[in-house]
């Protein structure tokens, strides 16, 4: 058996066995997430994450280390803008905190495999045709500047293919029946507000990873790196949403700083042919960038705050 062979398959077990305590039993029957129990869990996936990058520097070096922390950092500053979108999604098809856990759970199933595809589809263009490179880079450069100044999102499912194709050949009821996703009415299988709020969500996560993707190869093009990377971020997704999901709005200029990272990483892919830049330097970049985003946002949060307190 070689090497990388046994990397996939310890990966492989690590992920499942975090997969069942978490998703598994933890969240076996539907509640509400506390902030303890959020924080908790964010804490428990980005310490494997950080420990897994350990492993990757002794096993793999420190070249591979870094493609594996700037990629895991992409991947998680770009998962904080898709929080907004589960927000929205959650609060238009009026879901409550009980049955939001289940849903995510599902999404997370469903982007992994949406990522493992997409990875191994990108890194083949990739390696078959260059000028793809070039196709990414240009993607993301785009969608930095359209979240830049595009505006805020707005949902509306009515415009969502799959939902309008979910609505045309299945029956959808109303209300939310406990926490599933169909049920039997007068001996007809009718899909649930849940189950449509589930394709919401695997739907947004379809467009998100088209920028998610490219951002990470734009840094490595090492299938174990960039799947990993994405895994560790994607795994801590649910517990990071419900600990940040009500104090969002704190982190006013958070979607700028993503959206100068997203600009960033497609002007590195650009760039690939002219000049390499650092990976160390790339590294730098994102950290500085999310840093000073972070810290722009909760200043003036706080002044606004102090500001509204004393009117």
């Amino acid at each position: 058996m070689s090497l990388q062979t046994m990397m996939w398959l310890g990966f492989g077990a690590i992920i499942l066995v975090m997969f069942v305590i978490d998703l598994g039993v933890f969240s076996r029957k539907s509640h509400e997430i506390r902030f303890r129990e959020a924080l908790t869990w964010t804490i428990v996936w980005v310490s494997l994450a950080l420990a897994f990058n350990v492993w990757i520097y002794f096993e793999m070096g420190s070249t591979k280390a870094l493609e594996f922390f700037t990629g895991y950092l992409i991947e998680q500053s770009l998962s904080v803008d898709n929080l907004f979108v589960f927000i929205m999604i959650f609060s238009f098809f009026h879901i409550t905190k009980v049955h939001q856990p289940k849903i995510l759970k599902w999404g997370i199933i469903g982007a992994l495999i949406m990522r493992a595809i997409f990875i191994m589809t990108g890194i083949g263009l990739i390696e078959r045709f260059h000028w793809i490179i070039y196709l990414f880079g240009g993607i993301l450069v785009v969608t930095g500047f359209k979240m830049a100044f595009g505006g805020d999102e707005k949902i509306d499912p009515e415009k969502n293919f799959l939902i309008r194709l979910v609505r045309k050949f299945v029956p959808v009821t109303k209300r939310v029946r406990d926490d599933r996703f169909f049920i039997n009415k007068g001996g007809i299988r009718a899909a649930t507000p849940l189950f449509l709020t589930l394709v919401m969500i695997e739907s947004s996560d379809l467009i998100f990873a088209v920028d998610s993707i490219p951002a990470v190869l734009a840094v490595s093009h090492d299938p174990f790196i960039v799947y990993t990377s994405n895994v560790f971020a994607i795994m801590g997704l649910r517990s990071l949403y419900y600990l940040l999901s009500n104090v969002m709005e704190m982190f006013i200029y958070l979607k700028l700083g993503v959206s100068v990272i997203l600009v960033y990483v497609g002007a590195k892919m650009l760039l690939v042919d002219v000049y390499q830049i650092p990976i160390i330097f790339s590294l730098g970049t994102i950290v500085g960038v999310l840093a000073i985003s972070i810290l722009i946002s909760v200043t003036i949060g706080n002044r606004r705050a102090r500001a509204a307190h004393r009117t």
